[in-house]
């Protein structure tokens, strides 16, 4: 591991963030001698983001535990185009009101990992929409669209991915990179922003900003990208069978965002402590050595600590009864997801479905075809069976860690 001499540097690196820098000697220096404010954009194309965003989150938050100021930048006018960076197709176009709510909604989540304020170090967010949208398009053209090669936005992989499978890239797509190097230029100009970061799907995008900035103002400024978080078995992180682990609580339970990292694969326990813990290191190297059962205990560390930094402290204590009740004592916890059922009962399949534990009647099919579907237990064999609910509770079970409850109707 590259040895640094700034505290930013120093954590990202023994935490495993950093994947590319455009310059880390220099950016190396900067953070030691003065408060590098850096940022991070996220388009509000949903009104929640979901735990693949989470090492984005994180990485601003670590910003600002090494004493830099952390700038989050909503992209109310981006998300009027789509981020095409490795997409088979066109994002579908957002109007003004759709957007505000999804912001609405995304702002919550920062307020759980960042402290925002007027200090130096204090996190601010911004949306671009408020430069974005009063642009004009010959000027615009004349002054910031000269220092951009086509040849050169052709060749990067995000581009290229579109092209080669013969897959549609609209003008209104490719304007997408131009309008976020002049974010980079926007920020560095008004902001005093020094440092891009992101994932490594976004490293085009930020060197053409990086390129801008230094062409048009003479001001040196810095890159840097994660690695693609990827699962022990190859798989990408926060793709469930189930659907997206979204980060706001109206969009997935404190228990169901407990349970994804209670789920993690052994191979991963340590590595994930490190990115969205602020677990120790020392005690993540001990935690990480644990084999057999004892893993278990390790992975529940894991749920805690990233349940209790996004839902807070109580919300983890609460979902680890819960799961402590039904996997343990076999009971039914109060955090499952519940649903009333009318006194002639419930088909299973419909059940499933409305539980949430699956996403379609022919999923819940193919998972008690497959032997995976219980009713106290007990496993369901024809998909035509009818659950009848009496004075007390039935716990229907997808799998061996998907649960729900079935109760009567009040």
């Amino acid at each position: 591991m590259t040895e640094y001499s700034s505290d930013l540097l120093r954590l990202l690196a023994e935490r495993g963030y950093i994947h590319q820098i455009t310059d880390a000697a220099a950016l190396d220096a900067l953070a030691v001698k003065e408060i590098v404010p850096g940022y991070i954009g996220f388009d509000a194309t949903a009104p929640s983001l979901h735990v693949g965003s989470l090492v984005q989150i994180m990485m601003l938050r670590r910003l600002q535990q090494a004493g830099h100021k952390p700038i989050v930048l909503m992209g109310g006018g981006t998300s009027k185009i789509g981020d095409p960076s490795f997409k088979d197709e066109a994002r579908r176009l957002l109007g003004e009101d759709a957007i505000a709510h999804n912001i609405a909604g995304i702002k919550r989540v920062f307020e759980r990992f960042l402290h925002f304020g007027d200090g130096p170090t204090d996190a601010i967010m911004v949306d671009n929409a408020d430069w974005l949208d009063k642009l004009e398009y010959i000027p615009f053209l004349r002054e910031v669209g000269q220092h951009f090669s086509v040849n050169r936005m052709l060749s990067f992989d995000s581009v290229k991915l579109r092209l080669d499978r013969e897959q549609s890239l609209s003008f209104l797509e490719f304007n997408y990179m131009i309008l976020q190097g002049y974010d980079f230029r926007e920020l560095s100009l008004k902001r005093g922003c020094r440092l891009q970061m992101g994932g490594s799907d976004q490293w085009g995008n930020i060197v053409n900003g990086i390129d801008l900035t230094r062409r048009m103002d003479g001001v040196e400024v810095f890159g840097l990208t994660t690695p693609l978080i990827t699962t022990a078995d190859g798989g990408k992180m926060g793709k469930t069978v189930s659907g997206a682990i979204w980060l706001n609580a109206d969009q997935l339970s404190p228990y169901d965002y407990w349970q994804f990292w209670r789920n993690t694969h052994d191979g991963d326990v340590g590595r994930f402590m490190r990115l969205f813990t602020d677990l120790p290191l020392d005690e993540i190297a001990e935690l990480e050595k644990a084999e057999g059962a004892a893993i278990n205990d390790a992975k529940k560390r894991l749920a805690d600590e990233a349940t209790a930094l996004l839902h807070g402290r109580e919300a983890a204590e609460a979902a680890a009864e819960t799961a402590h009740r039904t996997f343990v004592e076999g009971s039914a916890g109060a955090d499952l997801p519940t649903l009333a059922v009318l006194e002639d009962g419930i088909a299973i399949v419909d059940a499933l479905v409305g539980l949430g534990l699956v996403a379609s009647k022919g999923e819940a099919r193919r998972l008690i075809k497959g032997g995976g579907a219980r009713v106290d237990g007990e496993k369901v064999i024809d998909d035509a069976m009818i659950v009848s609910v009496g004075d007390s509770p039935v716990k229907i079970s997808a799998g061996k860690k998907a649960h729900g409850v079935l109760t009567g109707v009040s």
